[in-house]
């Protein structure tokens, strides 16, 4: 048997709290298999949401954020009128602690999910993204036409006191029956790239995430 566990900040002792992520990892699969979108309310602690929320908001300061595109490479285009969202991508090679434990985490679960599910993922892609308020991103898919690599996307929020008048949800095309989803803090999202549309409606509030993709060579 394997137990997954997920540490947090060091205690003013300098020990770690480390949580039993089987339960986590779980709800997240198991909720994906019934229903195609796979939904884990506790997939990133508080406080490793509230970390990650204050690099963004730093990055935002600094603005180093971005306008996002759609498509990839050399057919990147950008089209407001498409999403309106501001990104900037997370990397290894700038040593952040907290996005260091958040990748951490997302290795945890890829090890998970291929055991468990024999996914056969290899690698994964993570941005910040902040929707400002009035922005949007009309119904699409999340894998290029020219690269199938994305297998499955993730979203993870960093919205507290999130409030249905808000907005901003993340609206899943299903056969039956749409789902909506509030960006609240510390929920995690999973769903297959190549299948589900999906949109994120209008916001009336600034929204954060780390939105990616776990991926398959």
């Amino acid at each position: 048997m394997f137990i997954f566990l997920s540490c947090g900040v060091a205690n003013n002792r300098g020990q770690f709290n480390c949580v039993d992520m089987d339960d986590v990892f779980e709800t997240l699969i198991s909720s994906y298999i019934e229903n195609k979108v796979g939904i884990s309310p506790k997939f990133i602690s508080t406080k490793l949401a509230d970390h990650l929320k204050q690099n963004l908001l730093t990055l935002q300061f600094k603005k180093l954020l971005v306008a996002a595109g759609t498509g990839n490479a050399e057919k990147l285009k950008h089209n407001a009128a498409v999403r309106s969202d501001v990104i900037y991508w997370l990397d290894k090679n700038h040593d952040n602690e907290f996005e260091n434990q958040f990748f951490k985490q997302i290795e945890l679960f890829i090890q998970y999910l291929n055991m468990q599910c024999y996914a056969g993922i290899t690698d994964y892609e993570f941005h910040y993204s902040i929707y400002p308020i009035g922005s949007f991103y009309i119904k699409h898919l999340d894998q290029f036409k020219n690269d199938t690599s994305r297998m499955f996307s993730i979203i993870s929020y960093l919205n507290s006191s999130w409030q249905e008048k808000d907005g901003g949800e993340l609206l899943i095309h299903l056969e039956k029956n749409n789902k909506k989803i509030l960006p609240i803090q510390g929920q995690t999202v999973m769903f297959k790239s190549n299948e589900l549309p999906h949109e994120v409606l209008v916001t009336h509030k600034e929204r954060m995430s780390i939105t990616g993709w776990l991926k398959k060579s």
